[in-house]
C-alpha cells in the first residue's frame, strides 16, 4: 500500500468500504449525481436491533490497498455498487459482463455488490433481481437511497455471520495466520505448531474479531477483544500487529469518547432514512451500539460500567497512539499506516485542544519515508498536511506547507506546471501569514506578520500571475505590496518592484476595478496613497478679488439646529465629522477652485505623478488634472489640484485621483486616517460677473502698511505735500456675466498723520451711465488723490531755526512786514541732523478703494464681488510754516496775516497767495510773508444740528468748529506753491497753522462800528477833510450781530495831534470844540439791531487831528462784560484845511 488515505480518522473503523464505480460510459456529472445520493446513506439502523452500521463510500480504491484488508477490515472492500447506462436491449448482456469483470477485481473480499443501470427499458427491465436495479433515466430514480439501504443491510448480515464464525471459539480447530501482503515470504517454512506460532495466531485472530466487532456496531465486544489481542501479540513481540491492535483500542474509545466524530464535522452521523421511520418510537430508549450479547440488547447497566472499564481514558488514547505509531515505524513497508495513525491522532488532540502534541505527532508525519511519491501526490500530502495544521491552530505552519504544496505544483519535474493552481493555494496561505487582500483591512493597527515571508510570499504571487498569462493581476499584487510594505523595503527593492511594476503596467495598465477570480475570489482595488503621502487637505478661498459676499439682511441662519442648548461644553467630533463640516467660505460656479494638499515623497527616486486631480461629489465638477515630479525623500511639498464647479449647490471634496507608475488611483480621504483636513464641503454659488482692474499708476510690490485686508491690487506714488495726482483706472469684465451694478467707496487706513480735506475724490456717474457691461468690455474712472497734511513746523524745526540765529518771535509793530532768515550755518554739529527727522521725514498716506459689483444669477440670489485697491502715497515735504501771527490793518475790518515759510525740499520753490506777491524760496530757506486779509464773520458758517450737540462730546464739537473757522480761511487765502525746476505744484493749507488766538483776531466782531465824518465813512486808512470853522458833523452807529442784547455804553471822543516822534499833543482846547458834549450814550441794543448817535465838532485852527474814541460799558461789573475785542473803533484821521476867502470880502 502505497498511496495514503489523508482523510481518515479514528470513527472510520467503525465503517465499512464501499466502492462506487461506473461501468463502461457514464457522463460525470450524471454519476456523480447518482454518488452523492448513494453517499448521503452512510448509516443504517439494522432491523431488529439496536446496532447502526456506518458505510464509508469511494468512488476510486486501489487494489493493492484491498489487500491490507485482513489487517485493518475497514480497508477491505466488502461492498460494490456500480452504475451504467445502458440504451437497449443488445447492449444488455455487454454490460452485464462488465459489471461481473468489475466485481471480479474486488471477488475475494466482496460480500454483496449491486448494478444501477438507467436508460433501458422493456422486457429485460420488468425483470426482478436483487443485484440489479433499473431505471428508465438518471431524473427518474426514486428508490435509490431505498436499494442502497437494502443492499447495506444485506452486507450486514454477511458481516454478522463472520464475526460470529471468526468469534466461536473452535477448540481444536487450527487458526489460520493472518498476514499482510509484505509477510507471506517471511513465514514460509515456519514451524507452525510452535506455541509461539499459534499466540501469533491467536492474537492476529482476536485483533481481526475486534476489528469485526466494531463494524459490527459491538463496541464493548471490540474493546474487549483489542485488550486481548494486545496482550498476546506483546507477548511474542509481535509488533506491526500489536500496533494495530493498539490503534483498534484507540478507534473503539475515541468513537465511545467523540460520538460526534474527529473528523471536523459540525454534528455526528446521521440516522438513515429507514432508522427514522421504522424505529422512531423507541429511539430514546436506545443504549449505545455494542451489547455483551449477540443481538446487541441489554438491559443491564452493568454493561455500561464494563465498557468504560475497558475503554482508554482520553489522555491515555493519546500514549496507546504514541506506542502504536512506534511500532509502525519499525516496518518500512508500514509507511502508509504509520501516516495515517498519526493524522488520526492529530485529529484527536485536535478535539482535545492539545495543539502542542499534535504538532509532534505532525512533525513525525513529515518524515515519514513513503518512498517515490508522484508529483501530484506530494502536493495531496503538503496539502493535508497544510489542512492539519491549520485544525490545531497553527496557521502560519499551516501557510507554510500550503506554500511548499503550491510550489510543488510548477516543480521543474512537471513537464506542464500547475500555475493556476499554483496561484490558489498561494492565495489561501494568506491568513496564515497575516495577510489580506483588502488594503483597508491590512492597514488597521500596527502590522502583523513576517514583513520578509509577506514580502516573498507577494513576489510570488505576482510571478505566478504572470506565468498564468494575467499581467492584471501581477499589477494588483504588485500595487498591494507598493502599498502595504512600502515602509519595510529598502532602497533597493523600491527601485525593482517600481521597474516591474512600469513593466507589468505597460502591457495592462492597472485601474481601480475589482477583479474576479474564476473560483468567485474578488481582488478590491488597492489605490496607491502612499505615491505619494499625502498629510493634508485644505479647501481654499477664492482670491480676493473673486470672494463672493452676501448682501446684508439677506444673511442665513447660520444657527445649528442640532442641540436645543444654546451652548454645550461638551465637544464630540470625529475626522469623518471634521471631513463633512461646512466650510465658511464660498466657490463660484464657473470659476476656478483650488485645494491644497501636503505631500511628500517617501521614494530614493524622482516620482512622476501623472493626472493627479479631484474626487468630488454632489455638484458637476471638472477637475483639471496636473502632473508634478517630487525630488527624492522630498519633506512636505505643497501641491494644488483645481477644477472648475459647473453648477451650484454643496460640493464634497471626497479624495484625490493619481496616476503613479501605470496604476490609476482613487484615494478616498475616508480611507485616509492621518489625512488633516479642516472640512471638505463648500457651498457653490451661482456664477458672478469677474472684473479685471488696471491702473495708470505702477503697481506697488508690498502691501499696505496700516491694512490687514487682503488687497486685489495696490499702487505706489510719491507726492510733495499739497499736491494732487489724478488715478486713472480701468475696469474689464472678463467674466461670463454682464455687469449690472457697480458702487465705489474708500476708506483711508488709520495713520497718525492729520489729513485735511478729502484724500480720493471721484465722479461716478459717467461710469455707471455705462451699465450693465457686456462680457469684454471696460469701463474707466479717474481719481483724484490730494495729499493735505499738517504744514504746521515743530518745535524742533522752531528751536533749530533759532539755533541758527534767527528770530521768529513776535515783531513790533514798526518791524518790516518780511524778513529774510539768514542760512543755517555749515558749522553746525553733526549730531543735530536727527533734529531735521521731523521736517524731512517722509510721511504715508494709505487708502482702500473697494468696488462692489455683481450681476448675473448670483447677483438674483444676493452675492456680490469686491475688487479692493490699495493706494500708496509717500508724502515728501513741501513747505512748513513755523510761526503764524497777526498785525492790524490800517482798516479795522481787515489785518495782516504774518506766515514764516520754511521750504523743506531740495529745489527753488515760488509760494502764491490770492492778491498777494509771490515768494521765491531757495533750498531750506525760511522767509516769511503777510498776507492782507477781510476778518471773517464765522457766524455765517452753518452750524450742528441741536440733536447732534445733545449726544457728541463737547471737545470734538470745539475741534469741529475750529476745523471749520480754519477751512474757510485757508480757501480765502489760497496759497499754493511751485517748484518750476521738476513742474510739481500744490497747495499749502494752513488749518493745522491756525491756533485759537490768532482766530480771534481774524474773526470780525459781533459789534460793527460805522463812523462817518462830515458824510464821509471814515477807516483808519481815510482822511476825513474839514474847513476851519465850520461844523463837521460826527455820525457813531453800531449794529449788533452778536446772539445776546449789548449796552448801554457810553463812547467819549477824544482829539489830540501825532507829532510823529512819539509826542502825542492831547491839550487842543484852543483848537477844537465840540458842539454839544464829547460823550455819546447808547442804549440796548438787541441782536441783529442798530443803535445811532449823532455829534459835532468845530475846528478852530488848520492841521491834522486825530480823534480817539474811547468806550465804557455801563453794565461793568454785573457779569455781562463785553470782550474788548468787540470795540474795534477806528482812529480817525481829520485835516482841517483853510476856510477859502470869500470873493466879496
Amino acid at each position: 500500500m502505497s498511496i495514503p488515505d489523508y482523510m481518515q480518522c479514528a470513527e472510520d473503523h467503525q465503517t465499512v468500504l464501499v466502492v462506487v464505480q461506473p461501468v463502461g460510459i457514464v457522463p460525470e456529472d450524471e454519476f456523480f449525481r447518482i454518488y452523492k445520493r448513494i453517499a448521503s446513506v452512510a448509516q443504517v439502523s439494522i432491523r431488529d436491533s439496536q446496532r447502526n452500521l456506518y458505510i464509508r463510500y469511494r468512488h476510486h480504491y486501489l487494489p493493492e490497498n484491498n489487500e491490507w484488508g485482513d489487517f485493518q477490515t475497514h480497508r477491505k472492500v466488502v461492498g460494490l455498487i456500480s452504475v451504467t447506462t445502458c440504451g437497449s436491449a443488445k447492449e444488455w448482456p455487454q454490460t452485464s459482463d462488465r459489471f461481473h469483470s468489475q466485481k471480479d477485481v474486488f471477488g475475494a473480499t466482496l460480500y454483496d455488490s449491486r448494478l444501477l443501470v438507467f436508460g433501458l427499458q422493456g422486457e429485460i427491465a420488468e425483470q426482478q433481481r436483487t443485484d440489479v436495479a433499473f431505471y428508465s433515466s438518471y431524473d427518474v430514480c426514486p428508490d435509490v437511497e431505498k436499494r442502497v439501504e437494502d443492499f447495506v443491510e444485506s452486507i450486514f448480515i454477511v458481516l454478522e455471520s463472520k464475526r460470529l464464525d471468526r468469534a466461536t471459539d473452535k477448540s481444536g480447530d487450527k487458526i489460520p495466520l493472518l498476514c499482510v501482503p509484505f509477510e507471506k515470504k517471511d513465514f514460509v517454512g515456519l514451524d507452525t505448531d510452535s506455541r509461539h506460532y499459534k499466540k501469533r495466531c491467536q492474537g492476529r485472530m482476536r485483533k481481526h474479531v475486534g476489528d469485526l466487532c466494531l463494524q459490527a456496531g459491538m463496541l464493548q465486544d471490540a474493546l474487549v477483544h483489542y485488550h486481548m489481542a494486545v496482550e498476546l501479540l506483546r507477548s511474542v513481540n509481535d509488533f506491526l500487529w500489536l500496533g494495530a491492535a493498539l490503534e483498534g483500542l484507540c478507534s473503539a474509545s475515541v468513537i465511545f469518547h467523540y460520538p460526534g466524530g474527529t473528523a471536523g464535522k459540525a454534528a455526528g452521523r446521521k440516522p438513515s432514512l429507514a432508522q427514522g421511520q421504522g424505529q422512531a418510537a423507541d429511539a430514546g430508549k436506545r443504549h449505545r451500539p455494542g451489547a455483551l450479547t449477540a443481538n446487541g440488547i441489554s438491559a443491564d447497566t452493568s454493561s455500561e460500567i464494563g465498557r468504560a472499564k475497558n475503554c482508554l481514558r482520553p489522555e491515555d488514547i493519546i500514549e496507546k497512539y504514541k506506542e502504536a505509531i512506534s511500532y509502525y515505524g519499525k516496518y518500512k513497508n508500514a509507511g502508509v499506516i504509520e501516516l495515517e495513525a498519526c493524522v488520526k491522532a492529530v485529529r484527536v488532540l485536535a478535539i482535545q485542544k492539545r495543539a502542542m502534541e499534535a504538532s509532534e505527532f505532525l512533525q513525525n508525519a513529515v518524515y515519514i519515508n513513503l518512498g517515490q511519491l508522484s508529483e501530484e501526490e506530494k502536493i495531496q500530502r503538503y496539502s493535508i498536511l497544510s489542512e492539519l495544521y491549520d485544525l490545531i491552530g497553527f496557521h502560519r505552519k499551516s501557510a507554510f506547507f500550503k506554500r511548499v504544496a503550491a510550489m510543488q505544483c510548477v516543480a521543474p519535474t512537471i513537464p506542464e506546471p500547475g500555475w493556476r493552481a499554483c496561484y490558489k493555494l498561494l492565495l489561501e496561505t494568506l491568513p496564515g501569514y497575516s495577510l489580506c487582500l483588502d488594503p483597508k483591512d491590512f492597514s488597521k493597527g500596527t502590522h502583523r506578520g513576517w514583513a520578509a515571508v509577506q514580502v516573498r510570499l507577494l513576489h510570488e504571487l505576482v510571478y505566478a500571475s504572470r506565468r498564468m498569462g494575467n499581467p492584471g493581476l501581477s499589477v494588483r499584487h504588485l500595487s498591494f505590496l507598493l502599498q502595504t510594505m512600502l515602509d519595510l523595503l529598502s532602497d533597493q527593492e523600491k527601485k525593482e518592484v517600481t521597474q516591474s511594476l512600469e513593466n507589468y503596467t505597460s502591457k495592462c495598465p492597472g485601474g481601480m476595478e475589482v477583479i474576479t477570480l474564476p473560483d468567485g475570489l474578488k481582488l478590491p482595488p488597492v489605490p496607491l496613497s502612499k505615491l505619494p503621502i499625502v498629510r493634508s487637505v485644505k479647501l481654499l478661498d477664492l482670491p480676493v478679488s473673486l470672494r463672493p459676499h452676501k448682501q446684508k439682511g439677506l444673511l442665513e441662519n447660520n444657527m445649528s439646529t442640532k442641540s436645543p442648548f444654546i451652548y454645550s461644553p461638551i465637544i464630540m467630533h470625529t475626522r469623518g465629522e471634521e471631513r463633512n463640516k461646512k466650510i465658511e467660505f464660498r466657490w463660484v460656479q464657473g470659476d476656478v477652485c483650488e485645494v491644497q494638499l501636503m505631500v511628500y515623497n517617501p521614494m530614493p527616486f524622482e516620482l512622476r505623478v501623472e493626472h493627479m486631480g479631484l474626487l468630488t461629489s454632489g455638484v458637476e465638477f471638472e477637475s483639471l488634472p496636473a502632473g508634478l515630479s517630487l525630488p527624492a525623500e522630498s519633506g512636505l511639498y505643497p501641491v494644488t489640484l483645481v477644477g472648475v464647479p459647473r453648477t451650484a449647490g454643496n460640493i464634497n471634496v471626497n479624495g484625490y485621483h493619481t496616476s503613479v507608475f501605470g496604476v490609476t488611483s482613487d484615494c478616498l480621504l475616508e480611507g485616509l486616517p492621518s489625512v488633516r483636513t479642516s472640512g471638505c464641503m463648500v457651498e457653490v454659488i451661482p456664477s458672478l460677473p469677474r472684473l479685471q482692474l488696471s491702473t495708470s499708476l505702477p503697481r506697488s510690490a508690498h502691501p499696505l502698511q496700516h491694512s490687514k485686508e487682503e488687497l486685489s491690487s495696490s499702487v505706489s506714488v510719491q507726492l510733495f505735500n499739497g499736491e494732487t495726482q489724478q488715478l486713472t483706472i480701468t475696469l474689464e469684465n472678463i467674466g461670463s456675466e454682464d455687469l449690472e451694478t457697480l458702487e465705489v467707496t474708500s476708506k483711508t487706513c488709520n495713520t497718525k498723520e492729520k489729513l485735511f480735506g478729502e484724500f480720493l475724490s471721484w465722479d461716478l456717474e459717467e461710469a455707471v451711465s455705462q451699465l450693465p457691461l457686456k462680457p469684454g468690455q471696460s469701463v474707466t474712472l479717474t481719481v483724484n488723490i490730494k495729499v493735505r497734511l499738517d504744514f504746521s513746523g515743530g518745535e524742533n524745526l522752531l528751536q533749530d531755526l533759532n539755533d541758527d540765529g534767527i528770530s521768529v518771535t513776535g515783531l513790533p509793530s514798526s518791524s518790516p512786514l518780511r524778513q529774510v532768515l539768514k542760512p543755517r550755518a555749515e558749522t553746525k554739529p553733526l549730531g543735530s541732523e536727527s533734529s531735521k527727522t521731523d521736517y524731512n521725514h517722509v510721511k504715508t498716506l494709505e487708502a482702500v478703494m473697494t468696488f462692489k459689483y455683481s450681476g448675473g444669477a448670483g447677483k438674483v440670489e444676493g452675492y456680490y464681488r469686491d475688487l479692493t485697491l490699495g493706494v500708496h502715497v509717500d508724502v515728501e515735504p513741501s513747505v512748513f510754516f513755523t510761526r503764524v501771527s497777526t498785525l492790524p490793518a490800517t482798516r479795522t475790518r481787515q489785518c495782516h496775516l504774518l506766515l514764516d515759510v520754511f521750504n523743506s525740499t531740495e529745489h527753488e520753490l515760488t509760494v502764491s497767495a490770492n492778491n498777494n506777491q509771490d515768494l521765491v524760496l531757495h533750498a531750506s530757506e525760511c522767509q516769511r510773508m503777510a498776507i492782507q486779509v477781510a476778518k471773517f464773520d464765522f457766524d455765517t458758517l452753518p452750524q450742528p444740528d441741536q440733536e447732534a450737540v445733545r449726544y457728541t462730546n463737547p471737545k470734538l464739537l470745539e475741534e469741529e468748529r475750529l476745523h471749520t473757522q480754519a477751512s474757510m480761511i485757508n480757501s480765502t487765502l489760497g496759497i499754493t506753491w511751485n517748484i518750476p525746476s521738476v513742474r510739481r505744484q500744490g497747495e499749502a493749507s494752513v488749518e493745522g497753522v491756525l491756533n485759537q488766538l490768532v482766530l480771534e483776531h481774524l474773526q470780525l466782531a459781533p459789534l460793527q462800528w460805522d463812523v462817518v465824518v462830515n458824510g464821509k465813512p471814515c477807516d483808519c486808512d481815510i482822511i476825513a477833510d474839514c474847513k476851519v470853522g465850520d461844523a463837521v458833523p460826527l455820525e457813531v452807529k453800531l449794529t449788533n450781530r452778536s446772539k445776546n442784547a449789548v449796552g448801554p455804553f457810553a463812547l467819549t471822543v477824544v482829539p489830540f495831534q501825532d507829532y510823529q516822534n512819539g509826542v502825542k499833543n492831547y491839550d487842543l482846547q484852543d483848537a477844537v470844540t465840540f458842539i454839544g458834549s464829547n460823550t455819546f450814550n447808547i442804549d440796548t441794543v438787541n441782536p441783529t439791531e442798530d443803535s445811532v448817535c449823532m455829534g459835532a465838532l468845530l475846528f478852530l485852527y488848520t492841521g491834522d487831528f486825530y480823534l480817539n474814541i474811547k468806550f465804557q460799558d455801563d453794565n461793568a461789573g454785573q457779569g455781562n462784560e463785553v470782550p474788548p475785542s468787540w470795540f474795534g473803533l477806528p482812529s480817525i484821521h481829520i485835516k482841517a484845511l483853510e476856510a477859502p476867502i470869500e470873493a466879496g470880502a
